[in-house]
């Protein structure tokens, strides 16, 4: 499985902070679970992961270090998975095949619904929905074929003043196939990492995050001197990662692969990816918008989404985009950039390989080659050896099968 693929490989390209000791807390051993050691740990304390599989989200909720003695946790290569096999307990057979839940999760919105996925003997099944791009019409319940789900919607027990919606899930089988043999999971955990309120000098380091239904780390708050260190998200149902409201934080080493998006940046954030690698997104490889300062630098993204890079503003105010020695190499249809007026994008040694630029943005280009063409004769673009050599490499397995070449 994608998930349980990725332990020890990336180790070796941490990048260690130099922190004062503090204590170790063993998940597992001093502890019974993540939540229970974040909420037990203390400026300069390392909270310590097996290299296994954890069906838990970290979540950071107001915890602050302090400087020079962050709070780590370090997971040793483990995973954190959001989703959960079925339980044919809770569900019902309604017809010969189809099987129907109505309280799969305590709460559902429309934003849950669009990111919805259901696993399917290890495969991510989107019934060609996803959540920034397009989503095909949920089917009747008694059009589908087998290996296929959908949800109906009951409108009528829902409150004109609340977001939460409610339903039924229903699951398709060939006619005499059990919900065990199906092997069927669902992502009922939100995020990976998930943090939210101010949270500051923390240090999140060798984790990934798969099937969450949301993203595999997500970012809000006004976080400050947080790091994240060589980390991947696998197959989660909107961003791999995303930075929100006035939130602070610097990466070295993400992998980003068969999210929706790779990077999702908005509000007034201030992000910082160093030594990157994106590829098989579905909806945008990178949408940076509103007004944040986004840097990305040493990066590959081997572009097949819907979009492949987006950066635009939002009610009259832009955001600032840096790029330093980042390879773009579309393997989807054809499709182009777009930077929008107020957008400022500033980019040196970039190569577009297949993507053009269009909009009215200011765009400073150096040393770049763009769709083929050198922006001056002399340049050459990214230093693509180079990036063979530092950008994290995806473990075996871990990319989906591609999508038919651009022709």
């Amino acid at each position: 499985m994608i998930a349980r693929s990725l332990h020890m490989r990336w180790i070796a390209l941490a990048s260690f902070a130099s922190v004062s000791c503090g204590a170790d807390i063993r998940v597992g051993a001093d502890v019974a679970t993540i939540a229970e050691a974040i909420g037990r740990a203390e400026p300069g304390d390392t909270i310590h992961l097996e290299p296994k599989v954890y069906r838990e989200c970290a979540e950071f909720a107001g915890v602050q270090g302090s400087p020079g003695k962050p709070i780590t946790l370090d997971g040793h290569g483990a995973t954190l998975d959001g989703s959960d096999p079925l339980d044919p307990a809770d569900w019902r057979e309604v017809s010969p095949g189809l099987f129907a839940n109505d309280n799969l999760l305590p709460k559902l919105n429309t934003a849950i619904i669009d990111r919805w996925f259901f696993l399917w003997d290890g495969r991510m099944n989107h019934m060609g929905r996803t959540a920034k791009g397009k989503k095909a019409a949920l089917a009747r319940p008694e059009e589908l074929k087998a290996g296929e789900w959908t949800f109906a919607r009951d409108s009528s027990r829902e409150q004109p003043s609340s977001r939460e919606i409610f339903g039924t899930f229903f699951l398709k089988l060939a006619v005499g196939q059990t919900l065990d043999a199906a092997r069927i999971a669902a992502p009922v955990r939100s995020a990976g990492v998930l943090m939210r309120g101010d949270n500051k000098h923390l240090v999140i380091r060798n984790l990934t995050a798969t099937h969450a239904y949301n993203d595999g780390f997500n970012v809000h708050g006004d976080c400050r001197d947080v790091a994240f260190e060589n980390i991947a998200a696998i197959e989660c149902g909107d961003d791999g990662i995303s930075g929100h409201e006035t939130a602070e934080y610097r990466i070295d080493g993400l992998v980003s692969i068969g999210n929706s998006t790779g990077i999702t940046d908005i509000g007034e954030a201030r992000t910082r990816y160093n030594r990157v690698l994106i590829a098989d997104c579905l909806a945008y490889d990178l949408y940076f918008w509103e007004r944040g300062r986004y840097q990305l630098s040493n990066a590959i993204i081997l572009s097949s989404a819907e979009q492949p890079f987006v950066v635009e503003g939002r009610d009259g105010h832009g955001c600032t985009v840096e790029l330093d020695n980042v390879l773009f190499r579309r393997i989807g249809p054809p499709a182009p950039a777009r930077f929008m007026r107020p957008v400022i994008v500033k980019a040196t040694r970039l190569t577009m390989d297949g993507i053009g630029i269009e909009g009215d943005a200011d765009v400073t280009l150096d040393d770049s080659v763009i769709d083929g063409r050198p922006t001056m004769p002399e340049d050459r673009g990214a230093e693509q050896a180079e990036l063979m050599r530092i950008v994290p490499r995806p473990p075996a397995g871990a990319i989906p099968e591609r999508r038919p070449p651009r022709q």
